[in-house]
């Protein structure tokens, strides 16, 4: 099977996770201003990435006071719902974490999927400092993703109109493509292009099959992803078979 342009495969899991941790480090050294943004993703393999960023291997050379962390997409449920992306990020960094109380911007849930979104791109505008994105100035140092089995990326499915959104940078989905079928808010093409990385994460056998597919040349949503600079992909052997 043909892997996408700027793969690396890993052996499992952890190598993944762990090789994910490297890049980040290099991506916050990149930066020398005040302040450094990341957006996080949600699954398995980010949950161990960002254990991993917290516990003793890493946490002295993340650079805790400058990082802001947001988030890529979420579930519309409480932020205590086992199905939230903020609930298991608090829960991999540890709720004691170094991360300010002011760094971790979270997707608002509780007014529903149109009206968080429309917020969550007022937090992203507001933190970038004015109402557009601009090429030579990325909104983002790194853009964590991963690949759904359908080929989606975020909360970007494959025929849902948050995947057609070219003008807004945060969009409400309504209806998911995959379970757990609730609605969720999802960053939209233009607001991950401005990333200077993107990092593709992307580990077990159950990836196969989208991998094959963006490998044929079919239009899914994670093949449509681009940013300021190369997009990488980190698999395990399960993955790239």
């Amino acid at each position: 099977m043909s892997l996408p342009t700027g793969t690396h495969v890993l052996p499992d899991m952890e190598a993944v996770a762990r090789e994910a941790a490297e890049r980040l480090i290099v991506a916050c050294g990149e930066n020398r201003s005040e302040r450094i943004a990341i957006c996080l993703s949600g699954g398995s393999t980010p949950k161990t990435l960002y254990g991993l960023l917290a516990g003793p291997d890493y946490a002295t050379r993340v650079p805790w006071e400058r990082v802001h962390w947001f988030f890529g997409d979420d579930r519309v449920v409480p932020w205590d719902d086992a199905r939230s992306n903020v609930r298991m990020v608090r829960e991999a960094f540890g709720h004691g974490s170094r991360i300010p109380a002011t760094h971790l911007h979270f997707i608002p849930s509780d007014e529903g999927a149109e009206a968080g979104a429309r917020a969550y791109e007022r937090t992203l505008l507001d933190y970038y400092g004015g109402d557009t994105l601009v090429p030579d100035r990325p909104l983002f140092d790194l853009v964590l993703l991963g690949l759904g089995e359908d080929g989606h990326t975020a909360s970007l499915f494959p025929g849902k109109p948050a995947s057609d959104e070219t003008r807004r940078l945060v969009a409400p989905v309504p209806e998911a493509g995959l379970a757990p079928f609730v609605p969720r808010i999802t960053l939209t093409f233009p607001a991950l292009a401005s990333s200077r990385h993107v990092l593709f994460l992307v580990t077990g056998a159950g990836k196969r099959a989208a991998l094959a597919r963006l490998a044929a040349g079919d239009d899914l949503p994670a093949g449509r992803v681009t940013g300021a600079g190369k997009v990488a992909w980190l698999l395990d052997e399960a993955a790239a078979g």
